[in-house]
């Protein structure tokens, strides 16, 4: 791991990025290896003011943040079109898919003041369209935002319960939460097993690092009168 740790430091940005890329399935164009780019530079510009993320190094972004947010596209399903970022922070993964997937529709969900203008900022500087930041919970979304959304995705550090209670509200009927978790879940998969929930789970290697992230995906019960009400 050291020596590969030591490898990756004479790697550049855009070589790491494309080789990491490619270990996932994906191919990037020049405009999405500009965007990568940018954002990693932005991300750490702000970083140094308000610390967003505690990873400093390109390496650690490229892996810990870009790579580890694309794994997510292997278990979104092609056909969603609306997907909500829940606890995005300084934007993983929404923006790395919005990226890679332009076509998709995301809300970026970030209770942070200082994270949602990072992200406000992002989404300008590289001009994306069809992205939103709500600068809120997802338990407070309300109303407005029930049962809109195909996939509702999150790194943040839900437990499963509480992830299920505060997001199926948002989702439509038949869509997928999906969260990524490490390798110590056995009691979240307790809890899946014993649920109602039609399930997904999926081990995916972290492309040049040697970890592994365990995706879960999970429908809330297609019968609304069974979900949490929106409060």
């Amino acid at each position: 791991m050291h020596h590969m740790e030591r490898e990756l430091k004479i790697i550049k940005p855009e070589d790491l990025l494309k080789k990491g890329m490619a270990e996932t399935g994906l191919s990037l164009s020049s405009e999405q290896m500009s965007a990568f780019l940018t954002f990693l530079n932005e991300l750490k510009k702000w970083n140094r003011a308000y610390n967003l993320t505690a990873l400093k190094t390109d390496e650690d972004i490229i892996i810990r943040h870009f790579l580890d947010s694309a794994l997510y596209l292997k278990v979104i399903p092609s056909n969603a079109r609306r997907i909500a970022d829940a606890g995005a922070g300084a934007g993983f993964p929404g923006i790395p898919i919005k990226i890679l997937r332009p076509e998709l529709e995301v809300t970026l969900i970030e209770s942070s003041r200082k994270k949602s203008a990072f992200l406000r900022h992002i989404i300008r500087i590289l001009n994306l369209d069809g992205i939103d930041v709500l600068n809120c919970r997802i338990e407070t979304l309300g109303k407005d935002h029930g049962y809109k959304y195909d996939v509702i995705v999150s790194r943040a550090a839900f437990r499963i319960r509480d992830f299920v209670k505060q997001a199926c509200p948002c989702l439509k009927n038949c869509g997928w939460l999906v969260l990524s978790k490490g390798p110590n879940i056995s009691e979240e998969i307790d809890f899946l097993s014993k649920s109602q929930f039609e399930k997904k789970i999926e081990v995916v290697k972290l492309p040049l690092s040697g970890m592994e992230r365990t995706l879960l995906m999970f429908r809330c019960p297609k019968n609304n009168s069974m979900r949490p009400k929106i409060h």
